[in-house]
């Protein structure tokens, strides 16, 4: 039987045991989708191809640990560990800009202003902490969509493909995670406010 003919999960057992070709099918079924991706997030052919390949290493070191738990969703895992690779490759490359003292600008102008106080930082990450506490106490189903369309910047339809479900049920979770977590202010009277 060809390798195109075969399902992502027998091509996966088939790796594990030890058939090379296998991988090298799996590459290349979801290379297109998975590289499409990464590139559509990055918007650089290098960084792209690197976040690529480092995600396939990824799925190697996972599968040949014997640590991957196939549920029939292996594109969806694959999409779950470029998007954290791309998440950390922005975590790595956010830099705090460098100010030079000139006649025209003096450091002194960034510090008065009042959006970088530190009270109002104080502030908003309190608020960044209690919002936090409050997602945790929604459902999984919904606590997962929120946080991956809140925190990780991904669209309804990478959330469904991501997640296994129609675009109509990722929706509704989201709306039912907002409306919990009104439910949740509202009984605990918390203000969130910056």
């Amino acid at each position: 039987m060809a390798n195109l003919q075969k399902t992502d999960a027998l091509l996966v057992k088939e790796y594990i045991a030890g058939d090379e070709n296998a991988l090298a099918a799996l590459i290349k079924r979801h290379e297109s989708k998975v590289f499409g991706f990464i590139y559509s997030k990055v918007t650089d052919r290098d960084v792209s191809n690197d976040i690529f390949q480092d995600t396939f290493i990824k799925v190697i070191k996972t599968l040949k640990l014997n640590s991957y738990n196939e549920e029939g969703k292996f594109l969806p895992w694959v999409m779950r560990i470029a998007h954290n690779l791309i998440i950390d490759h922005f975590r790595k490359s956010k830099k705090m800009p460098m100010y030079r003292e000139t006649e025209e600008f003096s450091i002194f102008s960034i510090m008065s202003d009042d959006s970088l106080t530190i009270e109002n930082q104080i502030i908003a990450d309190q608020v960044e902490v209690d919002i936090r506490r409050l997602v945790e106490e929604l459902p999984f189903d919904q606590k997962e969509v929120l946080m991956m369309r809140m925190y990780q910047d991904m669209s309804f339809k990478e959330i469904s493909e991501t997640t296994g479900v129609s675009i109509n049920t990722a929706l509704g979770r989201m709306r039912y995670a907002i409306m919990n977590l009104r439910k949740i202010i509202e009984k605990h009277q918390i203000v969130l406010t910056n």
